[in-house]
Order: C-alpha cells, then sequence, then structure tokens
C-alpha cells in the first residue's frame, strides 16, 4: 500500500470489489500495513487504525511518539484518526479496524462523537476478529451527555467558535492557526485554540484543540497540527521552521507552554509565536 492516510471512495470500492468484500471487511487488511507508517520511537510498538466514514472515504491513523518527551505527548492512532477525519470534513465515522484493542484512553476518545455505541470497531489481532460495537469496549460510558449544558456540536460536526484576531494583515500561518482554533471542539473549557506550522518547503499544515469529556485524552492543537504534517507527507519534524499559535485571551486552558515544549524537542530552530484572540460567540 502507498503511504497515504486517505483512500477516495472511488478507489476503496475498486479495491473491495476486487477482493470480493465490502467496504468494512477492507479495512482489516489494510491495518498491517498501515502500522509501517506509525512513528514510535520511544516503545518501538506501532498501532494502526483503519476507519470508514459516511462519504466512502477510509482514513488511517498511526500512532506518533516524540523522542525526549513524557509519553502523554504522544498521539494514540485512533487520535491520529479521528483527527485526520476531522481535518478532511469527514462527517461520520462508521467502522474501524484497529492492530490493538484500545486503550481506555481511545475507547473514552471515541466517546466524543455523536452516537458512539454505533461505531463498529474490529481488533485484528483478535483471534476471531469480528466487528463489534464500542459499547461492548466501554460498557459503562462517561461522555459528552454527562457535561454539556448547551447544545454544543459533536466532535466531526461543523464548529465555529467565533475567534478574531485585530490585525487585518495577518500572515498565512496565523490566519490558519486562526481558522484551526475555530474549527477546535472545546465544549468543557470553552478554551479553543489551533496551530499552524510551516516545513521548509512552505507547507502549511494546521491542527485544532479536541478535548474530551474525561478531560485528560483531549488532544493538544499543536499534535493535531502534527497529524495533519505526517499524513500529509511531512519529513522529519525537524523540517518545521515556523509554528503560530492561536488561543482565546483569558481561557482556563492554554496551550502555549506545552507547545513550546513539544516543539523545542522536536523541531529545536523552529520559530514559534502565539497569538491571542477575543471570542465573539456567533448567534
Amino acid at each position: 500500500m502507498d503511504p497515504k492516510f486517505i483512500i477516495s471512495a472511488r478507489e476503496a470500492q475498486s479495491m473491495a470489489e476486487s477482493s470480493a468484500l465490502t467496504l468494512p471487511e477492507l479495512l482489516p487488511t489494510l491495518v498491517e500495513p498501515a502500522r509501517n507508517l506509525a512513528r514510535p520511537p520511544i516503545s518501538e510498538y506501532r498501532v494502526a487504525a483503519v476507519g470508514l466514514g459516511q462519504s466512502g472515504r477510509i482514513f488511517i491513523g498511526v500512532n506518533l511518539e516524540f523522542p525526549g518527551l513524557p509519553l502523554h505527548h504522544s498521539v494514540h492512532a485512533e487520535q491520529f484518526l479521528l483527527t485526520n477525519l476531522s481535518q478532511n470534513a469527514e462527517p461520520l465515522l462508521l467502522s474501524l479496524a484497529v492492530s490493538a484493542a484500545p486503550c481506555g484512553h481511545c475507547r473514552q476518545f471515541l466517546q466524543e462523537l455523536r452516537s458512539p455505541s454505533n461505531l463498529q470497531v474490529l481488533v485484528t489481532s483478535h483471534p476471531s476478529p469480528e466487528f463489534t460495537s464500542l459499547s461492548h469496549f466501554l460498557p459503562h460510558s462517561f461522555g459528552p451527555y454527562d457535561l454539556f449544558t448547551t447544545r454544543s456540536p459533536f466532535l466531526l460536526e461543523p464548529h465555529h467558535n467565533g475567534l478574531t484576531l485585530p490585525d487585518k494583515h495577518d500572515s498565512e500561518l496565523k490566519v490558519a492557526a486562526l481558522e484551526a482554533a475555530n474549527l477546535s471542539h472545546a465544549p468543557y473549557s470553552e478554551s479553543p485554540s489551533g496551530v499552524a506550522i510551516v516545513d521548509r518547503d512552505g507547507h502549511v499544515y494546521k491542527g485544532s484543540y479536541v478535548e474530551s469529556a474525561a478531560f485528560n485524552p483531549s488532544l493538544g492543537p499543536l499534535q493535531a497540527a502534527l497529524v495533519a504534517f505526517v499524513a500529509g507527507g511531512g519529513g522529519g519534524y525537524d523540517w518545521i521552521v515556523g509554528a503560530v499559535l492561536v488561543e482565546k485571551e483569558g481561557a482556563k486552558v492554554k496551550q502555549e507552554d506545552t507547545a513550546k515544549l513539544l516543539l523545542h524537542s522536536i523541531s529545536p530552530n523552529c520559530h514559534f509565536n502565539t497569538f491571542l484572540c477575543s471570542s465573539h460567540p456567533l448567534p
């Protein structure tokens, strides 16, 4: 399989038909080759998650670890997968196949989807793999319904946080970071943020902060931007030469120090800026 993280609906259907499989049945056949795309320099344990979106497209997620940093900075394959869907405007994840049983961290992260109990999960390392509902893996769940106080959108649903910056002549990187912040899923802390990074070839990648109702499985905006970087064919992390963080002024959750720490570890010469913005909630 080519090192790519999205398979178009047409190509996915063609692959399934040529193998006499349904689209869900195709997913587990893609898991093992997808594991080669993982970047786990600490554990050396490669995980891949391959998911089918409502559009018929197939998405791939893998685990990312960052040398010299605590493991809680890592990106799990299921987090990569959902971020990949979100960054490509895929409204719904129908099913996924994963190389190892989702850890509790990822089972919780998947709860951010609307009606997560409908999600079908197959673990390829199981002796008799078959699709099972997520509720089988997390029968007594805690999720958005326990914390939402307003009609907030769920993960993968359209978001716009109404953030603005005063400067009318912003750089491309700053504008991209603002766009990512406005797409951020932060219903619990109301602290949306976004990061945009640029590599040495001038390619820009952006990522949005994603919260979990259980808080700790939340995914930082820089990690989300690194998902876009890896999925977009980025090389080594030291290729990243510039980064911008946009977050809300006075936010309860601040990303700046954590983003600096991660960037310094993976690309110490990267130029980093933070910009604070105001919020004007949309009607």
